[in-house]
Parts: structure tokens; sequence; C-alpha cells
């Protein structure tokens, strides 16, 4: 069966085998940060709404579970932030009361979290992942390029309002971009604004995957493995492991399949999705993958983007 709306399972390095749910179109968010794998961010709104219909994800959400997968996470993720959907209270609700033996965890930028309504949509959450890259309103501009108005003290009074009232677990992500946020003062910045939010853990990240602009590149693992030093308590690097390994097998084969199919034929991101059945978020992140190796480029046309092979004609038929 198709799903609009469920993607994976996934294996996820910090959630195991992970069940996906996508609520927002890609890529509408909150902020356009530098090193997001899913690309730019085109639809840039702390507007919330219903971006999906709520009943429709609720009804693949209870197909799927009724089988009885296992799993080990229900995760609100995807191609965006999740919390601007105005329904994921409700949904979150419908897997704790239809099926309370599965974890509910939530992945958010956290910019969100001042508003009441949105923290009490994640009460029923387990686990909820939110964002802290910056202190600094300078850097944090530079580094997640926020919607008109989006201020990091903003979004450190949410995270800290959201703590106080949240019984679940925190675990606060932490995404280090060389010669942004890698500086001494950035860092005493963040170790002194988590403190006030006392997450269960710190979780160290850095690019793993080409990011939204190609000149941002990972930290090393000792840079990382610094900074998580001087963060302290329970933090944790969980970046360094898989940068300059290879991709999973399931990736590369995902990035071969589209290579084969661009060689034959230009084609736009609506032309791969449809065509080969993946979800627009994982054509994209294979995309820029193929991009930066060099192997295809994208073409604007009348339709839309085409991406072809390099050195093919500059047109499709």
């Amino acid at each position: 069966m198709a799903y609009s709306y469920l993607f994976g399972p996934v294996c996820s390095r910090r959630l195991g085998t992970s069940l996906g749910i996508d609520l927002v179109p890609l890529k509408t968010c909150t902020l356009n940060c530098v090193y997001c794998e899913c690309g730019r961010t085109t639809t840039l709104t702390g507007e919330r709404r219903e971006y999906v219909p709520t009943d429709q994800v609720i009804a693949e959400v209870d197909g799927y579970l009724a089988k009885n997968p296992d799993l080990d996470y229900v995760t609100f993720a995807g191609s965006g932030e999740p919390t601007l959907h105005s329904g994921i209270g409700e949904i979150i609700s419908f897997i704790k009361d239809r099926y309370p033996h599965y974890r509910v965890a939530v992945l958010t930028n956290g910019t969100l979290l001042t508003d009441p309504g949105v923290r009490a949509a994640l009460m029923r959450a387990d686990l909820v992942i939110p964002s802290l890259d910056a202190v600094s309103e300078e850097i944090f501009a530079e580094i997640n390029r926020p919607c008109p108005g989006l201020t990091a003290s903003d979004l450190l009074e949410g995270l800290r309002a959201f703590a106080q009232e949240f019984t679940g677990e925190i675990w606060l992500e932490v995404f280090i971009v060389r010669g942004l946020n890698d500086i001494e003062e950035e860092i005493l910045r963040l170790k002194d604004a988590i403190s006030t939010i006392n997450p269960d853990r710190i979780q160290v990240n850095t690019l793993d995957r080409p990011g939204a602009e190609i000149w941002v590149r990972p930290v090393q693992p000792l840079a990382l493995e610094r900074i998580t030093s001087t963060l302290g308590g329970s933090s944790e690097v969980i970046g360094a492991a898989c940068v300059g390994q290879a991709l999973p097998q399931k990736a590369e084969e995902v990035v071969d399949l589209l290579f084969a199919t661009i060689r034959r034929r230009p084609c736009t991101l609506d032309d791969l999705t449809a065509t080969l059945g993946l979800r627009p978020a994982e054509v994209t992140k294979c995309l820029r993958i193929l991009e930066a190796e060099g192997r295809v480029e994208p073409i604007r046309e009348e339709r839309g983007v085409f991406y072809r092979m390099v050195g093919a004609r500059p047109s499709p038929e």
C-alpha cells in the first residue's frame, strides 16, 4: 500500500526502528537552516494550519499500526516543521489512546514552543527532540535564517517553558556549523542556556549529508568531542560516527536508481517521485548527493527544474 503521510520504517541512529509521519509539504518550515538535508525552505512561515488532512493522516496511522509492526518509535518528522500542523496534538492523542504501547517522538526546531497551544499539543508525546544551535542573535540568523519576527531569545524562552511543563523526555540537539557556532564564546553561551532547560540528553550533531548550502562543512570529530566536553552533563556526539562513512545500502540503492533514471532522460522532482514511488524528501536528499558528487546538475526549464546527467544535452525532450 502506498502511503501519503507515512514513511519508513527507517533505521534511525537515535531512535532505532522508526515509522515517520510527515505533516507538511516539502519544504515548509519556520527556519531556512543552512545545513538542512531537505534543502532550502520554499515556504518560510510561522502560520499554523492544517497543511494536510488530519483525518487522512489518522486513517493511515490506524491502518499501519493495526498490523502490530515492530517499532521503537512513531516519529513526527519529514519535510519541514511538524508543529506547524494544527492537528498534531489530535494525531498524537489518537496514537496514545488507540496504540498506547507505541512510543511517540517529535523532531522539532522548537521555534513554536512559545505558543501554549503548541506546548499542549506535544504533552502526550514520549520524547521531544528540539534544536538549539545558537544563543547569539547574529549567529542564529546566519545558521537558522528564521521567518520574520522570530529570534533566538524567542526560541530559548519557548524551550524553557516547555521543559517546565513536559513530563516526557527531552533530547536537545545542537547542530554545529564550522566557522559559525563552533567558536568558544558561542559554545559557552549555549552551555549557560542549556543549563536553564535541563534536557535529559544533549546531542551534538554536524553535517552528515549535503546541506541546503554547499559551503557548509562538517566539524571534525576531535572538535565535536571538545564541544561536547565543554557542554558537559549528558552531552553526546551523534554526528561524528557517520561522517566520512559510506551511505547505508538502502540509500546507495536509491541514489543509483535516481542516477540510472536521470541518465535516460532529464526529470523533475515530481517526475522522479511519481515514477519511482519515493517520498519527495528522500529524492531531494539523494539528488543533493548526486549534485555534490558532480554526477547531475539542475537546469531550469519552462515546466520547472530538471535534473540531468552532467555533460548531457541542455534541454529535455
